[in-house]
């Protein structure tokens, strides 16, 4: 029984893990399992230490709610941080697709210029030395003058 480390120390007491100790009577009591925390008519959560005799409960409790609050602070800044970059990776790749896609059409837009500006100066040049065919019959034979 806890009871029978009243009056040692703390560190007697809390070798029984389902002990908690009372520092402003130095006594040892069962830890009440019903509850989550100690009722502090039973012993002020000030004065209460379990599980280790260096930190009083009411700091362990508060110590534990700081660490679990920056984890879960922490998982949520990763979850936002990691959508927006998801979101914006996609919208980047898709303005990338598209400038290639806008720069692929320049291309082919300049390639047919170049090319109507070649045929055109082929004509002009067969037209000069009469090696010119008329469209309505391509076959007709080259006749010398």
């Amino acid at each position: 029984a806890c009871s029978a480390f009243s009056q040692t120390s703390c560190d007697e007491c809390l070798k029984n893990v389902s002990c908690l100790w009372c520092s402003t009577n130095n006594t040892c009591i069962d830890y009440p399992v019903r509850s989550i925390l100690p009722p502090s008519s039973l012993c002020p959560l000030s004065n209460a230490q379990w599980g280790v005799c260096w930190i009083n409960f009411e700091a362990l409790v508060i110590a534990m709610a700081v660490v679990v609050g920056l984890i879960l602070v922490s998982i949520t800044v990763c979850c936002c941080y990691c959508s927006y970059c998801r979101r914006r990776s996609r919208s980047r790749l898709d303005d990338e697709e598209e400038q290639l896609a806008r720069k692929r059409e320049e291309r082919r837009l300049q390639s047919l210029q170049r090319k109507h500006e070649r045929k055109l100066k082929h004509d002009e040049i067969r037209k000069k030395y009469g090696l010119l065919q008329d469209s309505d019959n391509p076959y007709s034979r080259f006749e010398n003058e």
